[in-house]
């Protein structure tokens, strides 16, 4: 039986990991558990606290292809983050100089969300709690 208790970890490669660390670490405030140069991959992972249940592994690998397309790309389509006061995290954002979108609702749950891109174009989302 196949017994899939939570999400263990999301993975984000990135093509410029200074950047990218920043932003996660510095914009959005997620804490660092370790850091490991692997120099046979000539490869960056970071491992990162989210909330102390979810672990977020940022990757540097030499020339990653680019995302094929915005959002709508076949695969992950965006990572949302959980907070209490979406318009404090958007404004924190957006002293940040980190472009968002309006604020909206969720016509089947009520909630509020807005969504804004990492370093690399990524979709993410902060949704209400």
């Amino acid at each position: 039986m196949l017994n899939i208790t939570r999400v263990h970890h999301i993975a984000v490669i990135c093509s410029d990991y200074t950047v990218s660390k920043e932003f996660y670490t510095q914009t959005l405030g997620l804490k660092v558990i370790r850091e490991v140069y692997r120099a046979e991959r000539q490869s960056y992972k970071l491992d990162l606290a989210l909330g102390g249940t979810y672990v977020l592994e940022l990757f540097s690998f030499p020339n990653p292809p680019a995302r094929a397309s915005f959002p709508e790309a076949a695969g992950l389509r965006h990572l949302a983050f959980e907070t209490d006061h979406v318009e404090a995290a958007k404004a924190a954002l957006n002293q940040k100089n980190v472009a968002t979108q309006e604020i909206r609702v969720d016509a089947t749950t009520g909630k509020r969300f807005f969504f804004f891109s990492d370093p690399d174009g990524l979709p993410l989302e902060i949704y209400e709690q």
